[in-house]
């Protein structure tokens, strides 16, 4: 049996800023370790260094900083820049490691660190636990010699790079002169690239949620406030709003009657444009267990695949090199577009459906509804210490909901891999069932967790209708 990770969960180390293991003292150890790790060969290391825009930035990026010069690696700092554009520039620059300071959607009191490879991919299970194993052993003899320590430097054009990027990446020949567009950066880490990439391409921006303050990044904003940017749409009588999260992997879209279209609908978008240039690579997509099974219904009738992986868009891009497909990502909004990034890349997806708008000439409402979605609905339920699916009630509920479900629909229950959750979803043609078996699978498992001192239901919920 493989040794499990304690630090990195799905998506690198994510924690309350200041407190275990999200502290200044963990964050130069992890420099160490990454540094030492990826030191190999006799050239000259270096390691990028981004972050979105929390106040704890300011004290994980210096002990970071600290961290990696003292394994003697040269350190260049980018600012706040979204998560691709790290993951583009560590390739960009030949440097040997990543990294982005973010706690993603998450709100200002966390802070994360996501570690990127050389070739801009996100580091494997393996390698995250080969560094923590290294920052348990101690560094004694192995750190660099006073003469080898590394330097500091700031890449004063790094959010110029990932501008033209991402404006290469938007078809050639075509641009947005015409399109009313509100774009809310979430008081995140894109909160000036974004806009300027629209307006570059000529459309007419309504920015929102471009004035951080340390604290106010995804705050009643982002991709995880979905009516705002629906409202926001309405308001100003644009013809699209594209919300992104606090460090812009994530995208959602609201149409000019300010519906919201999720990342179901813009993989089915982004696929049946591509498909139809001959671009689409691999006979389909990959997604995760969470996607609709109407995307997966769609693209059976276009003789497509739909692969499926567990959460996180990490599992979405290894299965993608895997099978050399070039369209990945989730329902919540993180795509892969390989073509052009590494990583999920929220104005990159956006870029992409805009394209779609103007080659057919239609309005959003016309161009985003690809799919009939099954009804699905999702609940978490939150627990203190051990998990309630081990209780036999549980399994047992779960037993009985599965064959309810038999034939016309799917049931998935899981863990969250970054906070204390169990996440129930279901999905099938029968709406009132769908909500009947999650509801009554939730209140097993709330008291369950009541009777072992947890905390029942919680207060975050999804319903989607049929």
């Amino acid at each position: 049996m493989s040794k499990a990770r304690r630090l990195f969960g799905t998506d690198g180390i994510r924690g309350k800023a200041n407190s275990d293991p999200m502290t200044a003292g963990i964050a130069l150890r992890l420099g160490q370790a990454a540094g030492l790790m990826f030191t190999r060969g006799a050239h000259r290391h270096r390691v990028v260094i981004g972050k979105d825009t929390r106040l704890s930035g300011y004290m994980i990026e210096p002990a970071l900083t600290a961290g990696f010069i003292g394994a003697g690696m040269d350190v260049t700092l980018l600012g706040p820049l979204p998560t691709p554009a790290v993951a583009m520039l560590t390739r960009s620059l030949r440097a040997d490691l990543g990294v982005m300071i973010s706690a993603s959607h998450n709100p200002y009191e966390d802070n994360g660190i996501k570690l990127f490879g050389p070739d801009g991919t996100k580091l494997s299970d393996a390698n995250e636990l080969e560094i923590e194993t290294l920052m348990d052993s101690g560094f004694a003899g192995r750190l660099a010699d006073s003469a080898d320590l590394g330097r500091a430097a700031r890449l004063e054009d790094a959010a110029g790079r990932y501008i033209e990027a991402a404006k290469a990446s938007f078809p050639r020949g075509l641009r947005l002169d015409g399109l009313r567009i509100v774009i809310d950066c979430a008081n995140g880490a894109a909160y000036k690239v974004a806009p300027t990439v629209l307006w570059e391409l000529g459309a007419t921006v309504i920015p929102v949620g471009v004035a951080p303050d340390g604290f106010n990044i995804n705050k009643a904003c982002g991709s995880t406030v979905p009516e705002f940017i629906c409202a926001k749409v309405i308001e100003h009588g644009a013809h699209l709003g594209i919300a992104l999260d606090g460090d812009a992997d994530r995208v959602l879209i609201a149409d000019e009657a300010g519906e919201l279209v999720d990342g179901d609908q813009i993989l089915a978008l982004i696929a049946q444009s591509w498909h139809q240039a001959g671009l689409l690579l691999g006979g389909g997509i990959v997604a995760t267990v969470m996607s609709n099974l109407g995307l997966e219904r769609y693209l059976a009738a276009r003789g497509l695949a739909l692969h499926r992986t567990k959460v996180g868009d990490r599992y979405v891009a290894e299965h993608m090199r895997a099978t050399g497909m070039n369209i990945g990502g989730e329902q919540s909004g993180h795509l892969i577009l390989s073509d052009f990034a590494t990583t999920g890349d929220g104005l990159l997806a956006a870029l992409q459906v805009l394209a779609v708008l103007v080659q057919q000439d239609c309005a959003a409402s016309e161009a985003c509804r690809v799919f009939e979605r099954l009804p699905q609905r999702l609940k978490n339920v939150r627990f203190i210490g051990m998990s309630p699916l081990r209780d036999g009630a549980v399994q047992a509920a779960i037993r009985d909901a599965e064959q309810r479900l038999n034939g016309t629909g799917r049931l998935l229950i899981r863990e969250s891999g970054t906070e204390p959750l169990v996440r129930v979803m279901a999905e099938g043609e029968d709406g009132a069932m769908v909500a009947e078996v999650v509801d009554s699978l939730c209140e097993v498992i709330a008291e369950v967790t009541r009777t072992g001192g947890a905390a029942g239901i919680d207060v975050t919920q999804r319903e989607v209708a049929g």
